[in-house]
């Protein structure tokens, strides 16, 4: 017999969100190798963005929720230790090396492995693997000398840049791409923004768990990695977080957990909508905590990618915050500006800025600050705002934080 879904409010069901995220709970300080792999381990990944109008998409995410790092360190976490790994799934994420057997569950099926949510991708990826047999093997023994760039393989033809893209596309760039996620290459480090690529049996270390794990163990995995990770969720929030677009049919797999009771329903009162939601067990007893205000916010500033704000659909009907990635908006239509970060504060989103690093001035420049409606208005809470701005200024290397005129009147005193 099906049990009950359990009833929450809908703050208890924003906190756990938050909480899961590692966006609640006392501001950290500098963080430690051992806190910068726990936090990616339990996302389980931060999304790979390198344009750095303030900093590195994934830059940004690290520290809203480790506080201050060495890049060298993450550097040295990802191409040296390699406890962390630079993977797609399928946008470019750092994620943990110990969640190896749920991608290389993924590797050994591809293109098999993308759903229909993929459309016409798999058909595709077949279409030019056969194609392209010989270009594979060239590739392959391409590699064999060692890590190369993009333009470092014989058979790259240049052509023209497409506008977002890192590198120059051609047909050695997509099957790269095509060997990636089949497993047979990886990202082994940069050279610019230039991907180093090698081979995983040179570059994955000797400690990595090879466990095979049949599809419906990856999928069961990969699900409730998604679901600790967002806290409480949708099949279709958990499909699009975690690993999008893989998963043979979501809501089996949930339904297989819940039936071992590794996952349960949930309700969240005043949430008008027909999608059920679902916990980890794992999580009830801190959704209980939650529920009875054992809850400590903070503010926190967010890059575009951030894990957050992945789901725009999500953040319009658990934390009503309407959130598009303006910068890839012409200008006129553009409300908030190019690169707009937001701001949270506890279990809500509070506001938004638009913001650059002007580094020879050494300043964090806010072009423009904007408050939510029924953002609060307590002193306190631009003082906080100001605070985290200090920090974020510092963390980047910049002496101040200069304003512009658009700051709200609510905060400006303790803003400016």
């Amino acid at each position: 017999m099906t049990s009950a879904p359990i009833r929450i409010s809908l703050q208890a069901a924003r906190r756990l969100a938050v909480t899961k995220q590692h966006l609640a709970g006392k501001r950290p300080g500098r963080a430690t190798a051992e806190r910068i792999v726990e936090t990616v381990r339990d996302l389980p990944y931060v999304q790979w963005d390198p344009v750095s109008v303030v900093a590195p998409s994934h830059i940004l995410s690290l520290w809203a929720r480790v506080g201050s790092f060495r890049l060298a360190e993450l550097d040295r976490l990802l191409w040296t230790e390699r406890r962390l790994l630079q993977h797609w799934i399928p946008f470019a994420s750092v994620v943990a090396t110990e969640d190896y057997p749920v991608y290389s569950s993924l590797m050994r099926r591809y293109p098999e492995s993308l759903s229909d949510s993929w459309g016409a991708q798999r058909v595709r990826a077949r279409a030019f693997l056969a194609k392209h047999a010989e270009l594979r093997r060239r590739v392959l023994a391409d590699l064999q000398g060692g890590p190369m760039q993009l333009t470092q393989f014989s058979d790259h033809a240049r052509t023209k840049r497409v506008a977002g893209d890192w590198e120059p596309s051609s047909a050695v760039s997509e099957m790269l791409w095509h060997l990636l996620m089949s497993g047979e290459v990886m990202v082994v480090g940069h050279a610019g923004n230039q991907n180093l690529w090698g081979l995983p049996d040179a570059f994955l270390p000797s400690w990595v768990n090879r466990e095979v794990l049949s599809e419906e163990e990856a999928d069961l995995e990969a699900a409730q990695r998604a679901l600790r990770g967002l806290g409480v969720s949708t099949a279709k929030e958990i499909h699009y977080y975690f690993i999008r677009g893989c998963y043979r049919d979501i809501r089996s797999t949930l339904e297989t957990l819940v039936a071992d009771s590794r996952v349960h329903r949930v309700g969240i009162e005043g949430l008008a909508d027909r999608d059920e939601r679902f916990v980890h067990a794992d999580d009830v007893a801190l959704l209980d905590d939650l529920t009875r205000g054992k809850f400590s916010p903070r503010i926190a500033v967010l890059p575009p990618f951030d894990n957050m704000i992945y789901n725009q659909a999500r953040g319009r009907r658990l934390f009503t915050f309407d959130y598009v990635r303006e910068q890839f908006l012409p200008k006129a239509r553009r409300r908030f500006g190019m690169w707009v970060l937001p701001i949270l504060r506890g279990e809500r989103l509070i506001g938004r800025m638009d913001a650059r690093l002007d580094k020879p001035a050494r300043r964090l420049r806010v072009n423009a600050l904007f408050a939510e409606p029924g953002a609060p208005t307590a002193p306190a809470v631009a003082t906080a705002i100001r605070e985290e701005l200090d920090r974020l200024a510092a963390f980047l290397g910049a002496d101040s934080v200069a304003f512009a005129s658009k700051v709200p009147s609510i905060w400006k005193r303790g803003l400016v």
